[in-house]
Order: structure tokens, then C-alpha cells, then sequence
């Protein structure tokens, strides 16, 4: 079977988010089948950085890509490397993809991210098919790839050409809140008809939804755990698209949720270099060496006997992180830790270092992506905190099990599927539950 992976985003190469590990992962182990699997993204400023440090050698390929978005030509290179021994196709155009961020910078999104990433699944299709490899199945993920299964079924061509005739599309949501809603223009920009722009197309809440599209247009559409499928089809999680999705349920088989998951050689405190010492479930001596050496490396106070909180995220509303510094006082003063590692919203990276000054020694902020300290942070820590709003999957506290390290979470999406609550079950549970988004039921687990 040929397989054809459209993402924004593919660790080792470039990666904002979860989302980068779990198509680096799902990649490797599908291509380690009988699949023939290849990958396109971008040829982002940050792929070129990765391909340096990597020392990788992409090599340029004779096709061009040269297409039509809104009357203006978009040119693009195409460069080919193995990655995992997985083929990746790079798409090179300066003029979009050779900036410092990927989808924003702190301001907010880039305006023109609706023709980046709609160049993107153009150009991807048109690679394809001037390689000759004709796909079965072509796999998309969240808004950003969206424009594929609406332009195989809408865009004049595309929707009648033989080449991908027989080739399926699945639509994977990777988190329901990032939706990629644009004015009415865009149909005119990527040759839509104007007739999509209803209720029963793109339309919604007078916007041209491209994540709408993406669902209603592919063949299957997926999520990343089976709670979180069910809590998409109602309104308090679903961003305005729970009546879309109630509708694709109508047959069992088109909406399904299927668990993210981790690649244990990359993830495993018996080989990981990044950490201070290695350790295993029968050595397990070694887990207290990291933690000491966290402590004395980050300024805590070093106590074998005081417990270390981490919480490596995302610094954002829907993390909790608000309901985390509400909480902060009720922590130190029951005599915890607290290691921070992520970054985010302005507002809540600022709170975070006035804390970090006025409680030197009991807490450790750390602002920015930094995967060794991760994993220094996994490997020392006593407990992980999610105490998300909601949480398509999450990989911190699937990682925090392979470290040794418990998580408490708030029950809700992939945590629920992945954690079990030892207070309900102390023969089974493997980690805490709080089921209510507040101060009392966080300090409670």
C-alpha cells in the first residue's frame, strides 16, 4: 500500500508540538511495514537548521512545482532526504517557509498562512504526481492539510484527474481548536466554487472553515484518543464543530478516535543519553540521581525528601496554566517542588518569572524548548501536573510513565485514556484524576 503523509510539522525536522513527534513516530513504524510511505512539508528556516545539526544531505530533485494561487505564480524546489529511512519531500520557497517561526510569532498568526499552507497541499499533489507515485490513501493532518481532500473534490482538475482517481484521503484532528477559519475569498484564491460557502459546506459562522472542510470531505476522519472523539461531538469541547462531527458519526466507521502514542527506543531512561544517569524499573537508584542533580542544577533547594512537580507544556489556556499559578501558594505551602518548562502566551511567561523571583528555591521556570532539560525534567521529577481544560491526547504524561515519574491530570480527553486513577484503583492506577477544572479538585489529587 502507498502511503502519503501531508504535515506541517515531522520530528525530527521541524516541530512546534506534539503533532511533530506523533507523525515522526507513526511514520517510522508504518514504514517499517509493507507500506511504501513517503512524506511532504515544508522546507522550512527550521528544517534547514535540523538538516545541519542532523547532518543530513537533501538532495534536489529535477521537478519544479509551479502553480497558480489567487492569478500569481508560486514556484517551489523539491528536495528529497531519508529521515528514519522514511522519504521526505521537502518544499522549498523562501518567500513563505524561510521565517523564524513556522505558523506565528508572538503578535499572532501570519496573514498569509492560508497560502502557505494552501501552497503546501497543492504542491504536495503535484510532487507526487510528477514522481509517478501514485497513492492509495492519502494522510492529512489538522487544518493546515485541509485543502487536499477539498481540492480532490472541488478544484477544476484536480477533482477530475485520473491520477488520483483510486486515492482515498483520511483527515486525522490533532486538536479541534486550531481550525484555520478565513474570509470568503479564499474559494476564488484556490479556484473553489463560490457554492462551497454554505452551511452545508465550508461555511461556518461566517467564515470559510478549512478544518470544516477537511472533515466533510475525506473519506475517514480521525482523532487522537477514543474520549476525545466522544467529547468533539459536544458543544463545550467542540469549537463550534459538534453538530459537523455528530453528522460524519451518522455511519460507525467514519469517525474514530485512535490513541497517540510514543516511540519507546526514542523515550526510555536505560538508553537516554540526555539524562544525568540511566536507570530501569530494576535499577531504579538511578531515578534519585537525577533528581538530585535536577535540584542542584536548576537552584532548588536539594532534598532528597521534598517532591518535585514538573509541568513541561504549552504555557496556554488550554493547559491549565492559570488554574496552575492560582494553585502555586496551596503547592509550597504543602511542602512541593515545582519545575516549569514550556513557553507561550506573553501574559503567562511573565507571571511565571515574578513567581520564579519571589520563591527562589522552590521553583524553577524555565521559558523556551529545550528537549534535553525535558527529559532531564522526566527522568528527575517525583510527579507531572496536566491539569489541562481539555487535551486531544497529550504526550507529557505518556512520557512521564516511561520515566518513572506519576502524572496527575485532569480527566478529560487522552488522559483519561492513557492514566488510571490509583485512589479508584490501587491495583491498576498509575497515576491521580481530578475530574473538576478547579483549584480544590487540582490540590485535592
Amino acid at each position: 500500500m502507498k502511503i502519503l503523509h501531508i504535515a506541517s510539522e515531522l520530528d525530527p525536522l521541524a516541530k512546534v508540538g506534539g503533532l511533530a513527534d506523533v507523525i515522526g513516530t507513526l511514520t517510522k513504524r508504518l514504514n517499517e511495514t509493507d507500506c511504501d510511505l513517503r512524506v511532504v512539508l515544508p522546507f522550512y528556516k527550521q528544517v534547514k537548521e535540523s538538516i545541519k545539526k542532523l547532518k543530513l544531505r537533501p538532495v534536489k530533485l529535477k521537478q519544479e512545482v509551479v502553480l497558480c494561487i489567487d492569478w500569481l505564480p508560486f514556484r517551489a524546489n523539491i528536495y528529497k532526504l531519508k529521515v528514519n529511512k522514511v522519504s521526505v519531500y521537502l518544499i522549498e520557497n523562501d518567500e513563505l517557509y524561510n521565517r523564524d517561526q513556522i505558523y506565528a510569532t508572538r503578535e499572532g498568526e501570519f496573514e498569509d498562512n492560508d497560502v502557505r499552507f494552501g501552497f503546501l497541499c497543492l504542491a504536495a499533489l503535484e510532487t507526487v504526481k510528477s514522481l509517478g507515485y501514485k497513492p492509495d490513501v492519502i494522510h492529512c493532518h489538522d487544518w493546515q492539510t485541509a485543502l487536499v481532500p477539498i481540492c480532490l473534490r472541488w478544484r477544476k482538475h484536480l477533482k477530475s484527474d485520473p491520477f488520483f482517481k483510486d486515492t482515498s484521503t483520511v483527515f486525522t484532528i490533532h486538536n479541534i481548536s486550531f481550525q484555520g477559519a478565513f474570509g470568503k475569498s479564499i474559494l476564488e484564491k484556490f479556484g473553489l466554487p463560490e457554492y462551497l460557502f454554505t452551511s452545508q459546506g465550508l461555511e461556518l459562522q461566517g467564515r470559510a472553515n478549512l478544518l470544516k472542510g477537511g472533515i466533510i470531505y475525506s473519506d475517514m476522519v480521525t482523532t487522537v484518543s477514543p474520549t476525545y472523539a466522544e467529547e468533539l461531538k459536544r458543544r463545550e469541547y467542540s469549537y463550534g464543530m459538534d453538530a459537523v462531527l455528530k453528522w460524519i458519526s451518522r455511519k460507525s466507521d467514519n469517525f474514530t478516535g485512535i490513541l497517540n502514542g510514543i516511540d519507546y527506543e526514542l523515550w526510555d531512561p536505560k538508553t537516554d543519553n540526555a539524562i544525568y544517569e540511566k536507570y530501569s524499573i530494576s535499577r531504579i537508584s538511578g531515578k534519585h540521581k537525577n533528581k538530585e542533580n535536577l535540584q542542584k542544577e536548576l537552584g532548588l533547594e536539594e532534598s532528597p525528601d521534598t517532591p518535585v512537580i514538573a509541568f513541561v507544556s504549552k504555557l496556554n489556556e488550554q493547559k491549565g496554566v492559570d488554574l496552575l499559578i492560582d494553585s502555586l501558594p496551596q503547592i509550597f505551602d504543602l511542602g512541593y517542588q515545582l519545575v516549569i518548562s514550556g513557553e507561550g502566551e506573553q501574559r503567562y511567561e511573565q507571571s511565571l518569572r515574578k513567581l520564579r523571583r519571589r520563591n527562589a528555591g522552590i521553583i524553577s521556570v524555565n521559558i523556551g524548548l529545550n528537549e534535553e532539560l525535558e527529559r532531564k525534567i522526566y527522568s528527575g521529577a517525583d510527579m507531572i501536573l496536566k491539569p489541562s481544560r481539555f487535551e486531544p491526547c497529550g504526550l507529557a504524561q505518556i512520557i512521564s510513565l516511561r520515566y518513572g515519574t506519576v502524572p496527575v491530570v485532569r480527566g478529560t480527553g487522552g488522559l483519561i485514556d492513557t492514566v488510571r486513577d490509583y485512589s479508584r484503583d490501587n491495583k491498576n492506577g498509575n497515576g491521580f484524576l481530578f475530574e473538576e477544572f478547579s483549584k480544590v479538585s487540582l490540590l485535592d489529587a
